[in-house]
């Protein structure tokens, strides 16, 4: 099981660790967010601490409309002390958990300040 907190800004806050491909790793805070159906945004200068390979460009709508272009970067990501291999998508801002990367799993999030936020692997057959 994962579990995080509930900032003052009520933010689901998880922590992570991230792998690039020499093995180097960052841990990183990440704010869940449900609206974000990719895996995992880290800034450009995380990015390039680890050295993450370059994969794609992609492209997404975002909540106002807009539409945007993104790099897109190879990595790992240790979740729930397991290694998976993810697609990482560049963006300027504080890293964000999405829907991708909470497939199968269970969210639970008591919406307070300090509040605990945990994420469980569902059993799906």
């Amino acid at each position: 099981m994962i579990v995080g907190h509930v900032n003052s800004d009520r933010e689901a806050i998880v922590s992570l660790v991230v792998q690039g491909p020499q093995g180097q790793t960052r841990q990183v805070e990440a704010v869940v967010d449900t609206g974000f159906t990719g895996l995992l945004t880290l800034p450009p200068e995380v990015i390039a601490e680890l050295d993450l390979p370059l994969r794609a460009q992609g492209r997404a709508v975002l909540g106002d409309g807009r539409e945007i272009t993104f790099d897109m970067f190879n990595a790992q990501v240790i979740w729930d002390g397991s290694v998976y291999p993810i697609d990482v998508d560049a963006a300027d801002t504080v890293p964000l958990v999405g829907m991708g990367l909470l497939e199968n799993q269970e969210l639970c999030i008591q919406v307070i300040f300090g509040g605990t936020v945990s994420i469980r692997a569902l059993f799906v057959s």
